[in-house]
């Protein structure tokens, strides 16, 4: 897509928390729209970085100087962070900005916006369903969102146009938009991308146990071993504040995969377990037909 600010209907963007996704969506903007503007809130070293990659023009070391005067604020702090900042986000939103975030859990950051925005700004929930193993500035890149389902809060049918707007540029970077409400979202995700972080944890302290002194069975692992684990890599400060605001979700999908594990275990014998194996054959086929 060629390079024009006239498909993105935000003039000055500011991007609260420049790690891996605020410095990746600063640098997916600054290639496809290279002459907006764009100011990073976070920390001194953190900023000076985006900057230095391009992710960010500006930086600004106090959250309301950020905000003021951005049609379009987009927050990529932790939950926790995101949740204790939406008031003051609020307070310093010019008349019509619209605010979003990339909280991996909705409902509580959107109960926290309902009460934090009164005023004419607008805030719409928003989940990337793009990420890597790792985080910080260092590993941001224009392409993540690329391909990937982008998680709005709302309907697809929203008359306001700061919504439709940030909708068009999410495609415009290469994202589709998914409208769900906050429920059913954070649901769906308890499912697709937590338990599987939480199951890496799990398998991986499977095979620390079981590993002795002679580093068997962990020295005998291939690349299916690695490609299990790469979750593993995710460091607890990236998922500490979901399991604290998912915790109905994540508790139910573990139950769900107890219940399919000891399923697994009682037919290692059985002609049944073939059935199994042709059910997540065919969803692996599904996912890789969607990518």
């Amino acid at each position: 897509m060629p390079s024009t600010t006239s498909a993105v209907p935000f003039s000055r963007v500011a991007i609260l928390g420049t790690g891996l996704i605020g410095g990746s969506f600063g640098l997916a903007l600054r290639k496809h729209s290279p002459d907006i503007s764009i100011v990073g809130f976070d920390r001194a070293e953190t900023l000076q970085a985006a900057r230095a990659r391009g992710a960010v023009q500006e930086a600004a070391h106090d959250l309301a100087a950020a905000v003021r005067g951005a049609d379009l604020v987009y927050v990529a702090l932790p939950i926790g962070a995101t949740i204790k900042a939406l008031p003051a986000i609020a307070a310093a939103a010019a008349a019509g900005a619209l605010v979003t975030d990339t909280g991996s859990t909705k409902a509580v950051i959107c109960r926290g916006a309902k009460t934090a925005f009164a005023g004419s700004a607008r805030f719409l929930g928003g989940h990337p369903m793009a990420g890597k193993e790792t985080s910080g500035i260092a590993r941001a890149d224009a392409g993540l969102f690329s391909g990937a389902r982008y998680a709005l809060i709302g309907s697809a049918d929203d008359p306001d146009p700061r919504a439709q707007g940030f909708a068009a540029l999410v495609r415009a970077l290469g994202a589709e938009p998914l409208w769900c409400d906050a429920e059913t979202h954070d649901w769906a995700v308890g499912i697709v991308s937590h338990l599987p972080q939480l199951l890496a944890v799990a398998l991986a302290r499977v095979m620390q146990e079981e590993t002795d002194e002679t580093g068997l069975p962990v020295s005998l692992a291939g690349p299916g071993l690695q490609d299990m684990l790469r979750l593993a890599g995710s460091p607890y400060g990236l998922w500490r504040d979901v399991a604290h605001t998912n915790t109905e979700n994540v508790a139910r999908a573990l139950d769900r995969l107890e219940q399919a594990v000891e399923h697994l275990r009682t037919r290692l014998t059985s002609k049944e377990l073939e059935q199994e194996f042709l059910v997540a054959n065919e969803l692996y086929k599904q996912l890789k037909k969607a990518e």
